[in-house]
């Protein structure tokens, strides 16, 4: 019991981290009082002052209003993949567990040839090819994320789909989406959750890097792997360019990793990493 007060406790701490985040993606006019893609050209590398507390770029534009409005891009894509990713691979994890068989062994070795090619390196070459922007980097990474999920939903619904409640139900005449939906679904759904909040954070990383490699949100977009980029040059003479969105980036990928942690122990779930055949 004290260990999982303890866990509730860092839950519900890490848990209102992310919702000022989430306020904040929502609602980004409400703290940010500039436009974060107007330049002026007067005010370049300005330091902090009351009109704009963490200072100007190389283009005179706020800073943080900049950070603020990144952070809108950078949950937005996030969540979509996330949303996208979970949703294919738990229906892929639950027909392949619940069916088994020859519709196991193809969907199981589906997710083997997607996790032998380096996802990073074909989702650089995808937005090479085709140009960055956020609908294509959603595109790609949903392409190559949802394997996680099918192998740990699958994992579990073997475990799960011979249980005496889904024989019986199968036994009196119950259909296989009435015993999915009813019965193996509400038994995979707490490992589904937690794969969510700590793919959040990866999903983040990747966004940032991609634009930070200019392959990612193009701009004038305010996203902060692209604020990194754009701060490089004035690593010397203004670091705290890079320090700011390298600390956003930090954070928010720190809060979802150690809320899903937490909510992982907090949940008592076991297995969320790529499972194996069973």
């Amino acid at each position: 019991m004290k260990k999982r007060s303890r866990y509730k406790k860092a839950l519900m701490a890490w848990g209102i981290v992310l919702l000022f985040l989430v306020i904040v993606a929502l609602l980004p006019s409400v703290f940010a009082s500039h436009d974060p893609e107007a330049a002026d050209m007067a005010n370049q590398l300005c330091s902090p002052c009351k009109e704009t507390p963490l200072g100007t770029d190389h283009m005179g534009r706020c800073v943080m209003c900049r950070l603020i409005y990144g952070a809108r891009v950078s949950l937005f894509v996030s969540g979509a993949v996330v949303l996208i990713t979970a949703t294919f691979g738990t229906l892929v994890g639950l027909i392949s567990g619940y069916f088994g068989g020859k519709i196991d062994s193809v969907l199981m070795r589906i997710v083997d040839v997607f996790l032998a090619f380096p996802s990073f390196l074909f989702t650089l070459a995808f937005v090479g090819i085709f140009g960055g922007g956020t609908r294509n980097l959603i595109i790609v990474m949903s392409f190559f994320g949802w394997m996680r999920y099918a192998r740990v939903v699958r994992s579990n619904v073997l475990s799960v789909r011979e249980n005496e409640y889904i024989l019986a139900s199968r036994g009196m005449g119950a259909s296989n989406i009435y015993n999915i939906v009813k019965h193996v679904f509400p038994n995979v759904i707490g490992s589904v959750i937690v794969i969510i909040t700590m793919e959040v954070g990866s999903v983040i990383l990747s966004t940032s890097g991609l634009s930070f490699l200019g392959v990612g949100v193009q701009p004038p977009t305010p996203e902060w792997g692209y604020m990194l980029n754009d701060a490089k040059v004035y690593l010397s003479t203004k670091p705290e360019l890079m320090l700011y969105p390298g600390l956003a980036i930090l954070i928010t990928i720190l809060a979802f990793n150690f809320f899903g942690d937490n909510l992982r122990d907090f949940l008592d779930v076991k297995d969320t990493n790529f499972g194996g055949d069973k």
